[in-house]
């Protein structure tokens, strides 16, 4: 046991999608296409939000936070997955195993976060207009937003330590195209139940609970839009919270699928394509989808780009 791991591994094999190289080309094209759009898209929301005053509101505050971190989050993990997809060598260093691995969760679990905050802004919204000044004060978004970022990595910080600790086989070929945690979990050649159950508990703080107070929060909302009696109010009540539900609902379920989901062979063989659709596809949907529901937001970009002067 001690000869599976002697001393630190050199890097790690990221298989990916090595056994299908027609499909490489094409993820590599599409995943081009996709993280340009996803840099383009986050920096105009980003843009938008500090330079228009119109959207100086708690909820752009947040979006901005959100589109900054799936920047992070394309820039960390795309340019290792390019050179996975464009090559025979899928190889990553140790250190940058250890690093992707930190970021990676680091993000995720700050997503997390700020995605129930954002549930409780539109709570607030739509339960308490009247005070809704008051109480989402400027002070308050700060340390939330900061509350989101240190908690987040915090757990990264606790959960990159303990997997780097297992002594791992000397293989070091890793199911994946990045250094996730329940791929490396499996190649780990110890008993990984503590770890496992380390794991459970994470995914019940950062995954379980915050889907929980989102729900929560959603079920207030719905309660109090029922009450208004104008169907135009009910709209208007219903178009600022659609934006959230549905990124919620994307990022949720992409990630409750790969860490709470029982294993089982077939979602083993699909999980590279979730963990593909939540690292690439999701970061690039969120402009859109706020964008696209949002007036406000296309007002701006339309001002942004030069077409509406007014």
């Amino acid at each position: 046991m001690k000869g599976a791991n002697a001393g630190t591994p050199a890097g790690f094999i990221l298989l990916g999608f090595s056994d299908q190289p027609h499909l490489e080309m094409l993820l590599l094209l599409v995943v081009s296409i996709i993280s340009i759009l996803t840099l383009m898209g986050n920096t105009a929301i980003i843009l938008l939000s500090y330079f228009n005053p119109k959207l100086h509101t708690p909820m752009y505050f947040f979006l901005s936070n959100v589109s900054f971190l799936d920047l992070c989050f394309t820039t960390s993990v795309v340019p290792q997955m390019f050179w996975n997809l464009k090559g025979p060598d899928k190889t990553i260093s140790y250190t940058g195993c250890v690093i992707q691995l930190y970021v990676a969760l680091g993000l995720g679990s700050t997503e997390c976060v700020l995605l129930t905050v954002m549930a409780y802004d539109r709570f607030n919204a739509v339960c308490q207009p009247l005070h809704y000044g008051v109480i989402m004060h400027p002070k308050l978004l700060q340390q939330l937003a900061a509350l989101a970022w240190i908690s987040g990595f915090v757990e990264s910080t606790v959960q990159t330590i303990l997997v780097f600790q297992l002594p791992l086989c000397s293989h070091h070929m890793v199911d994946d195209f990045m250094c996730e945690e329940p791929a490396l979990i499996k190649i780990a050649c110890v008993d990984t139940t503590f770890l496992g159950n380390e794991l459970s508990i994470a995914s019940v703080l950062y995954v379980v609970i915050p889907l929980g107070l989102i729900l929560a929060s959603y079920g207030c909302i719905v309660w109090s839009v029922l009450r208004i009696k104008s169907t135009g109010g009910r709209r208007k009540a219903f178009g600022t919270c659609g934006s959230h539900l549905i990124v919620v609902v994307l990022f949720f379920g992409t990630l409750a699928s790969i860490y709470i989901q029982p294993k089982s062979k077939y979602t083993q063989s699909y999980s590279k394509f979730l963990t593909l659709f939540y690292t690439v596809v999701t970061p690039s949907l969120n402009p859109l989808i706020y964008t696209l529901r949002n007036k406000e937001a296309k007002w701006a970009l339309r001002r942004l780009l030069g077409r509406d002067p007014s």
